[in-house]
């Protein structure tokens, strides 16, 4: 959650636990009903896999941001690209530049939730879907104070972060792990890695098949990516799923 752009914030939030009940507990707070988080045991190991429940919408990642890897490879990767200006109905995704501090886990579900499948099972008459609707129109600085100003969103959050299991740190405390999201476009399936720290949405290059899901050799492939950049064989990942509510 800690990034190198402090200056930036204008508001710290109370991180999230790494837990799929907390972050339901979010996206139901605005009004979605339709799906829920689920923890993924293994990339690798068929009877772990075959627990999570089809079909994957978006994969959240959780890692150290400390990670020596995950600094020297965004910096690179930073340094060859432009600042995204993207906005309206012809994004190929919804992607939000995080300017609330220790709120990465709030950033993740957003992209998660508001793209690809899912973000056509958000209730047309929730919190999320009317806050869609306010800020898909704006450029990304305007869009993030808008969520920046959501009254809805920060409380929210705040009922969120207080149902983990263990006790919440203070907003204005730094904590060493961060969450990327990996999504569908719903305009060409395409997958992207979206991280609101970034300069805007990383195109992986990668194009899933019509029926095939993010929990799909395409999918796992970026997560399978992601941590093999870890020289030191770093253990302290987890992933969740994004799934349809389970009844």
């Amino acid at each position: 959650m800690a990034t190198e752009q402090k200056e930036e914030y204008r508001k710290y939030y109370v991180p999230l636990e790494s837990n799929p009940e907390v972050f339901t507990e979010l996206i139901q707070n605005l009004g979605v009903d339709t799906l829920q988080f689920q923890d993924v045991y293994s990339v690798e190991e068929p009877d772990l896999m075959a627990m999570v429940s089809r079909p994957v919408y978006a994969l959240v990642l959780i890692f150290p941001s400390t990670s020596d890897a995950y600094k020297n490879q965004k910096t690179a990767e930073e340094a060859t690209r432009s600042a995204y200006v993207g906005k309206g109905d012809g994004e190929d995704v919804v992607w939000f530049k995080q300017t609330i501090d220790n709120a990465c886990g709030l950033y993740a579900i957003l992209h998660a939730v508001c793209n690809g499948d899912a973000k056509n099972l958000i209730p047309p008459t929730s919190k999320l879907a009317k806050l869609l609707d306010k800020v898909i129109p704006l450029d990304p600085v305007e869009r993030a104070r808008a969520l920046e100003d959501s009254k809805e969103v920060e409380e929210a959050h705040a009922r969120a972060a207080i149902q983990g299991s263990t006790a919440a740190p203070d907003a204005n405390v730094e904590v060493d792990y961060h969450y990327v999201a990996f999504v569908k476009s719903h305009k060409n399936n395409r997958l992207y890695e979206m991280d609101g720290s970034k300069k805007g949405p990383v195109d992986k290059g990668v194009q899933l098949k019509g029926d095939e899901d993010l929990f799909s050799e395409g999918g796992l492939s970026l997560v399978k990516e992601f941590i093999k950049r870890e020289q030191d064989g770093n253990p302290n990942f987890s992933l969740m799923a994004l799934v349809p509510q389970q009844v």
